[in-house]
């Protein structure tokens, strides 16, 4: 066997680890950006100049992290732009945290354990991806991120639990 096959081999039958892998490793480099580098403001003011949506996102009033988060204190390219980032932050961990589950399921085969393990994986990394963050200039560790980004990864673990036990269900009835 080459060395291309047997990796090949490890890749296939640990893909989900990889994905699990790849997202830790844009996390990283994520983090390791300052605000201005992700800035989004400049981009979403051409692509959105009309404002769709205005008067939905002017009803968007809430506080985050002790800041105010609406039209009248971030102007609606800034409201925009805390939505995404607070999605991406919750779609990264959700596929972090579903990944995880598939890929420990071979390594790791008590389901329970698994429940235990991936939510508490992911909030270690998500405490550490904050950490990083302030050691970054320009970022501010949020407290309330590591709670959003271990929600997603529940979620994550959560919907990938129903799929499988819904599979089975009907493979059961077949």
């Amino acid at each position: 066997m080459t060395v291309m096959h047997v990796l090949w081999m490890g890749i296939r039958r640990n893909g989900w680890l990889v994905v699990a892998l790849a997202v830790l490793v844009l996390l990283f480099i994520s983090s390791s950006m300052t605000f201005h580098q992700q800035n989004a403001a400049p981009l979403l003011e051409r692509i959105l100049a009309n404002k769709p949506a205005y008067n939905l996102v002017a009803r968007i009033h809430w506080h985050y992290a002790g800041s105010s988060v609406s039209v009248a204190s971030e102007g609606y390219f800034g409201v925009i732009q805390f939505l995404i980032r607070k999605l991406a932050h919750f779609g990264s961990y959700f596929v972090l945290g579903l990944s995880l589950y598939m890929g420990t399921r071979r390594h790791i085969p008590a389901w329970w354990l698994r429940v235990v393990m991936v939510p508490l994986t992911c909030a270690g990394c998500a405490a550490l991806d904050e950490f990083h963050q302030m050691l970054t200039g320009d970022r501010s560790p949020l407290f309330q991120d590591v709670i959003l980004d271990t929600t997603g990864a529940v979620c994550g673990m959560l919907v990938v639990m129903l799929i499988l036990l819904a599979f089975r269900r009907r493979r059961a009835l077949n």
